[in-house]
């Protein structure tokens, strides 16, 4: 299931393909039209800018747009989601896909990718570590793209990087990799009191959306990161994951490792049956809850940027990855 958004920007990607060759906005907003949507030229010119930006589509002056081979990819891709429908399927496929080894520490994880300038990232470096520092973070690690990676179907476009955090869903991944098959139920705003989790205030079923909740929740501006660094009181992405009862010494024991290794995020794992958090659990399962990996750049959001981030946006090799610490000498170097 694709939100009207969604389809009105990949109605516009189609447009483009089909066409194989520039269109202007005024004929991209006819043809769209009289395919039954309704939007204006304004609105078209405002989505196309987006796309500009993704790198999705390119400007060829008065001839109008065209699409890029990311563009096309993203296309694939959303025909692929819309088929297996809710974001739950989204969740199920990367952590297949993924195939990190806890022992040799070689092969991919899921990454969140955040698309921003460098001076931007440079200006507000220390509020993007303090979250790493106060452990509300998905572990210790993040990586960097250059103009013209791409991670998944997103490109990143010139004048940009793309800042890629650890995703919650490499835990699940790992797990699976061990026989501890998860349930991931919801993510939400979990709120922080006296630097201890207390309560979620908000929540959105992953198998009832095909958005990010994070991500929602973010560009609502409902979160808190600012209070939960600053004082230890606010409210910060999570989600709630679900494993057999008899995995539950072996899912705490992989979760230890996993944060040794800088890729931890579990953080509370309730007994068989139990209530966690007052959110119930099935009979027979443990609740766990687990850090939200957009939590480091959404902090930017609640500063006045804007930043365009998507979640579980791909794979990358693990080796891509350092610590939070390096940050601000890396994109010193970038500048």
């Amino acid at each position: 299931m694709i939100d009207k958004m969604e389809k009105k920007r990949l109605a516009i990607l189609q447009t483009l393909k089909e066409a194989n060759r520039p269109v202007t906005s005024s004929k991209i907003t006819a043809d769209l039209q009289a395919q039954g949507h309704e939007i204006s030229e304004r609105t078209v010119r405002l989505y196309l800018q987006t796309l500009d930006e993704e790198g999705m589509t390119q400007k060829f002056g008065r001839r109008g747009r065209g699409v890029t081979e990311a563009g096309l990819e993203e296309l694939a891709s959303a025909r692929i989601i819309e088929k297996v429908g809710f974001l739950s399927a989204k969740i199920d496929q990367m952590t297949y896909l993924m195939n990190f080894n806890l022992t040799t520490r070689r092969g991919t994880v899921v990454i969140n990718t955040s698309v921003v300038e460098p001076a931007h990232i440079a200006q507000y470096v220390d509020k993007i570590c303090r979250v790493f520092e106060k452990g509300f973070a998905m572990g210790r690690l993040l990586t960097l793209l250059e103009p013209g990676e791409r991670v998944g179907g997103l490109v990143i476009p010139p004048g940009h990087i793309g800042v890629g955090t650890v995703c919650s869903i490499t835990l699940n991944g790992v797990l699976l990799q061990h026989g501890i098959p998860t349930n991931s139920r919801f993510g939400g705003l979990l709120e922080i009191q006296n630097k201890k989790p207390t309560r979620f205030v908000e929540i959105i079923n992953y198998d009832g959306t095909s958005l990010d909740p994070l991500e929602v929740f973010i560009r609502s501006g409902m979160t808190n990161y600012l209070g939960a660094v600053e004082d230890g009181n606010g409210r910060i992405g999570a989600s709630f994951r679900e494993f057999p009862a008899a995995s539950r010494e072996d899912v705490q024991a992989l979760g230890e490792q996993l944060d040794r290794f800088g890729l931890g995020g579990l953080m509370m794992i309730g007994g068989p049956g139990q209530r966690l958090l007052e959110i119930p659990v099935s009979e027979g399962r443990v609740g766990a809850i687990v850090i939200g990996g957009l939590n480091p750049m959404a902090i930017l959001e609640e500063t006045g940027l804007r930043v365009q981030s998507r979640a579980l946006a791909g794979l990358i090799d693990f080796d891509r990855l350092f610590s939070y610490e390096e940050l601000e000498s890396r994109i010193r170097r970038i500048m």
